[in-house]
């Protein structure tokens, strides 16, 4: 039974990376036509409100700092998702926002995050070293690897966790965040119902503030970009595109060659041996 069960995961987890990948080549055609508009300070718009959410301590790809920025025009969409959790006994927290280009390169290199795929990977192809193809397809998936597909960089995403404003504990969804296998995609059947329950149910909330969801991550939300167009059936332009972010003026330039990875193959190849050398380097200790 336990050889069925893995050997079902596996299937489960190659379709829906494949399906992702799919998915990701869609952004990749979808037309965008940038509209300039700035950044606002998300926690300085909780502070003026008075609602109550809370945001991640962590750092991100090592020691920078997350940045709680996105849209002007979205601001008012995430203060309004958090009153309404908290008039359902619930605090939204928000992991993640905008990310600049040299950031999204450092967390899609970061050595725990590239390892967990990587190993993910080896389980999937049977325990072998996979081609260094099939590592670049599933971790475009999981950690966008081209600025056009990556929300995060247009500063049109939040990553996020919810929590229970009488005790303080998670709502639960079967993992935390981060999380890469099979229970990651946001419908997983791996994960117990009634952490699919939950995540749906926040999902439900985020999505009637047209924060839509990618299928296959149950933490990430975005909105008026080109998946956030292909996820609601939007023929326009995606409004918001990958940019180049300057926080002194508020002044955005959009990335040019928004279509060319930031890991290349050849790099992808180099950080798999280097995933391998510290792998054995664990064994050893």
């Amino acid at each position: 039974m336990a050889n069925d069960s893995q050997t079902s995961a596996r299937a489960y987890w190659a379709d829906q990376m494949e399906q992702g990948y799919e998915l990701v080549q869609k952004i990749m055609a979808f037309d965008v036509q940038e509209c300039g508009e700035g950044f606002a300070s998300l926690p300085d718009a909780v502070a003026a409100d008075g609602v109550e959410i809370q945001f991640s301590t962590s750092k991100i790809a090592g020691e920078l700092d997350r940045v709680f920025y996105i849209r002007e025009n979205l601001v008012r969409d995430v203060l309004a998702i958090g009153r309404e959790m908290n008039e359902r006994g619930w605090i939204l927290k928000v992991e993640d926002g905008y990310r600049s280009l040299a950031m999204q390169k450092q967390l899609g290199s970061k050595a725990e995050l590239f390892d967990a795929i990587l190993k993910k990977c080896i389980w999937e192809v049977g325990g072998v070293i996979p081609p260094v193809e099939l590592v670049f397809r599933r971790g475009s998936v999981l950690i966008a690897n081209v600025p056009k597909v990556g929300t995060h960089m247009s500063g049109s995403a939040i990553d996020i966790s919810v929590f229970r404003r009488d005790d303080g504990t998670e709502v639960w969804r079967g993992n935390p965040y981060l999380e890469m296998s099979e229970r990651t995609p946001m419908r997983s059947p791996f994960v117990e119902p009634e952490f699919v329950q939950n995540r749906l149910a926040i999902t439900a909330v985020m999505e009637s503030h047209g924060f839509m969801h990618f299928p296959f991550e149950f933490w990430h939300y975005n909105k008026g970009d080109a998946l956030g167009h292909i996820l609601t059936g939007n023929p326009a332009p995606g409004k918001y595109g990958p940019v180049h972010w300057d926080p002194a003026t508020n002044q955005v330039v959009a990335v040019e060659n928004s279509s060319n990875p930031l890991r290349p193959l050849p790099e992808i190849e180099k950080e798999i041996a280097a995933a391998v050398e510290r792998a054995k380097a664990r064994e050893q200790l």
